[in-house]
């Protein structure tokens, strides 16, 4: 593997522009630059998830999903390059279906929030959203595998559901939203 950052300071970037896995320079405030951003802000939020006490399926899922993002960041760093495949996203779904078939079914739209772990879990699943919308702006003027689209769709249905899953495993109920609350009202979650 070599010593691949055997060096960090490099000032190849002060100009504004940043090299890409082929040897490419581009734009710091490029598409692609932002997307690859995006999805290292998610992979560290989900670092701040493993920070806490977790069930350990779900953090042996969570490790998996971080280096699943590393390779999401490869490919997006190699125009032309496809890491993420058709089976980490059938891994997510087949995630998805485990720990929701677990869960009460939702009746109402619930508030981020409960337990620290299940309120990261939500913070997480936000800034997945918003990395799948820097994938697919990028994916309006470059190619982007479609898995990788698909992948970070599917990731933000699990931490919503995990989100849930953690809660429970707390003894935290859901926090549901109350349309039209009032300020001052007590909380009416169960």
């Amino acid at each position: 593997m070599g010593h691949r950052l055997s060096k960090i300071v490099t000032r190849t970037g002060d100009a504004g522009t940043t090299g890409l896995g082929d040897g490419s320079r581009v734009a710091k405030d490029s598409p692609r630059i932002d997307a690859i951003g995006a999805v290292d802000e998610l992979n560290s939020t989900v670092g701040v998830v493993l920070a806490e006490t977790l069930p350990p399926p779900i953090r042996a899922l969570l490790i998996d999903v971080q280096h699943d993002l590393f390779d999401l960041g490869g490919e997006l760093s190699i125009p032309g390059y496809s890491a993420v495949t058709a089976a980490h996203v059938e891994r997510l779904e087949d995630a998805v279906e485990q720990f929701n078939a677990e869960l009460p079914p939702l009746k109402e739209f619930i508030l981020p929030g409960g337990t620290r772990a299940a309120a990261r879990a939500h913070v997480a699943r936000t800034v997945c959203r918003r990395a799948e919308r820097s994938i697919v702006a990028l994916a309006a003027t470059e190619t982007v595998s479609v898995p990788s689209r698909t992948y970070l769709n599917r990731l933000s249905d699990l931490l919503f559901v995990l989100a849930r899953a953690l809660n429970r495993a707390e003894g935290s109920p859901d926090v549901l939203w109350q349309k039209g609350r009032a300020r001052g009202e007590p909380d009416a979650s169960p």
